[in-house]
This record gives structure tokens, C-alpha cells and sequence, in this order.
């Protein structure tokens, strides 16, 4: 009765979709949730939506493609695991290899730049081996991490996750930075040419083989709140090397230490993946790709207000995903035909 009552209320929510699709294939839809969708977050491989209000609703589909917005009464929304000097709004990143977690250690006011919610970053990166070891890895005094949380991928296509982390330099901005264990030890990697000025942050999107060349490339977005800059490394020796490049794009808006407002998918079918993520002014919703090495725009569709909240699953079956707008709003992404207004 509670799932019946639960597809009959998001029924009634549901917006008859007003944009266009966002590429030949896919379409936006709109939900209004009671007092509006403050945040979006996994647990346990569900969807979460918590309101303005404190409300906690789980997201998903049902069999008939309707968008399943359902009220979890008396649930607590899980502390994630924390760690001795780890940083205070950290998270700790979990893997299935050799590295079996990485977070951020040693908090530091040294680079008074607050983009991402206070000016609290990290001086330094921990990992635990899969076999118990503990490993840290400390900046000198010119730089710190500028993040949040590693991310855990194989960069370098040795068949081991390395570590990608913002780096940012007090004189000259952020950078791309890859760690990774060196004979027991946990090692700089690579890393890509700073920004050149202060102040001046990037957001990584994501690592993939996004041109189909059979090697990954980390995709960020240099100065997401200023002109964005859409940007493809790859690894090459000791360096992180210019791939692809293009203006026009936002992950981010200052204060918010929600770094993951895109998200990497093959929309097209073309079995290379591709990038949905906002437009600079963060009203529209952008999916590109850089297949062949050549840049694509697949789509573009404007929103009603800003992208506010990371971008997540709701049915991995058909690769339909949610996120959350300014205005309260949540938006469905999905394929045509996989959903009921």
C-alpha cells in the first residue's frame, strides 16, 4: 500500500516537461517536492532527497517509468566514517584494490581562499593499503588540497586505482594532482601546470576514456564560477598533458561543498562516454562528448533554475538520473520513452 500510495503522489507532482530534449534521445522532466530539494545523496545504493524541511525522500522509478518519490518517515541520514586528523568536511574514499581508503589529513588555514564552504583545506593525503599499512603524503608549505574527497581511479592503466586530488599553490592557483603507491610508498605520480594565478580553483568531473583512444583522460573544469573551462588531461610520464579544451561550462558554485554537480555516461550509444554537466551560468544542462578527439555538443536544454545538487542514478537499468535545482525543484533525466507524464 505504502509503494501504491507513494507512485500515486509522485504522479501528481510530476510537470508535463516544458523543455526540449537535452540530446535526440533523452528528455528532462520536472518533480516538485514538498517544500523543495535542499540535497541529494546515496545510501546503500538508494537515492536520497532531503527537503528544506528536513524531509527525507527516497528516489527512484517504478516498472512503468513513473519517478517513485517516497517518504522515509522516521529515517536518519547515516554519518559517514571519519578518521583521526582527517579534515573536518571530508570524506573518506573507499576502493577494492591495493587502496583500500584515501581521505584528507591535516587541516591547515595556510590558503585563505573558502571556495568550497570554509578556508579550511588540507596539508596533506592518507591511504590505507588493502593489506592494513597506513601511508601519508605531506605538501610543503607552498601548496595544499583544495578538496574534499580523493577520487579512486586507474589513471594510468596499470590495472591499479591511482589518486586524483585538487592541488592548490598559494602563488600560483590549483592543479590536477595524481598519487599513487611507488614501491610501498605513497607517491606524486603526475600532475598538470597550475592556473597560473591565485585564488583560481578547478573541479574535476571525472576519469574515462572519453575520446575512445583506449586511454583515460581526467576531465575538470578550470574556474567553474568564472567562465569555465571544460578541460582533458592525460597522463604522460611525470606530467599531466593539455588533451581537449572548451569554454562554456560550470560543476560548482562557491560555498558549496558539493563537488559533483555532473555526471560521465554514454548518452549517445555510441560506447564512449560522454559528459552531462551545466552551462557556465549553471541554467542549462549540457551533454558533450569527445569521441574521434573531436568536441561534440549532443544537446543542450535550459532549466527552469540553477543546478544545485549533485547528479545520481535513479534506475541504473535505463541510466535515468536526478539531480536538484535552485528553486527546489527535482529533475529527472532519462531516455525517451522510459517514463509516464
Amino acid at each position: 500500500m505504502k509503494r501504491s500510495l507513494a507512485l500515486l503522489v509522485a504522479a501528481t507532482w510530476l510537470v508535463v516537461p516544458v523543455t526540449p530534449a537535452l540530446a535526440a534521445e533523452w528528455t528532462v522532466e520536472f518533480v516538485a517536492v514538498p517544500t523543495g530539494v535542499a540535497d541529494l545523496f546515496e545510501d546503500q545504493g538508494r537515492t536520497i532527497a532531503l527537503t528544506r524541511s528536513g524531509v527525507f525522500f527516497r528516489i527512484g522509478a517504478a516498472p512503468d517509468g513513473r519517478v517513485i518519490v517516497d517518504r522515509q518517515g522516521s529515517y536518519e541520514r547515516p554519518p559517514g566514517p571519519r578518521r583521526a586528523d582527517m579534515l573536518p568536511d571530508g570524506l573518506v574514499a573507499l576502493g577494492a584494490g591495493e587502496i583500500s581508503e584515501a581521505y584528507l589529513v591535516g587541516p591547515t588555514s595556510r590558503y585563505r581562499h573558502g571556495v568550497i564552504g570554509d578556508a579550511i583545506e588540507a596539508s596533506g593525503l592518507r591511504i590505507q593499503t588493502n593489506g592494513g599499512n597506513i601511508l601519508d603524503y605531506r605538501l610543503p608549505t607552498d601548496s595544499v588540497l583544495e578538496d574534499i574527497v580523493p577520487r579512486l581511479h586507474d589513471v594510468d592503466g596499470d590495472g591499479q586505482d591511482e589518486i586524483v586530488v585538487v592541488r592548490s599553490y598559494i602563488d600560483t592557483g590549483s592543479a590536477v594532482a595524481v598519487f599513487g603507491l611507488r614501491e610501498g610508498r605513497l607517491a606524486l605520480i603526475a600532475e598538470a601546470a597550475p592556473i597560473g594565478r591565485p585564488s583560481r580553483w578547478l573541479n574535476p568531473v571525472g576519469v574515462a576514456d572519453f575520446d575512445g583512444d583506449g586511454r583515460a583522460e581526467i576531465a575538470v573544469v578550470k574556474t567553474p564560477h568564472i567562465g569555465g573551462v571544460l578541460q582533458l588531461y592525460e597522463i604522460e610520464g611525470g606530467t599531466l598533458k593539455d588533451d581537449h579544451s572548451v569554454r562554456g561550462f560550470s560543476n560548482h558554485f562557491i560555498g558549496s561543498r558539493d563537488l559533483f554537480l555532473s555526471r560521465v555516461a554514454d548518452i549517445d550509444g555510441d560506447g564512449t562516454v560522454d559528459i552531462v554537466l551545466p552551462s557556465a551560468d549553471r541554467g542549462s544542462l549540457r551533454v558533450v562528448s569527445f569521441a574521434g578527439g573531436r568536441f561534440k555538443d549532443l544537446g543542450e536544454t535550459p532549466l527552469p533554475a540553477r543546478v544545485q545538487t549533485r547528479m545520481l542514478s535513479i534506475d541504473e537499468g535505463t541510466g535515468a538520473f536526478a539531480f536538484g535545482l535552485a528553486d527546489g525543484a527535482l529533475a529527472v533525466v532519462r531516455p525517451r520513452g522510459t517514463g509516464k507524464p
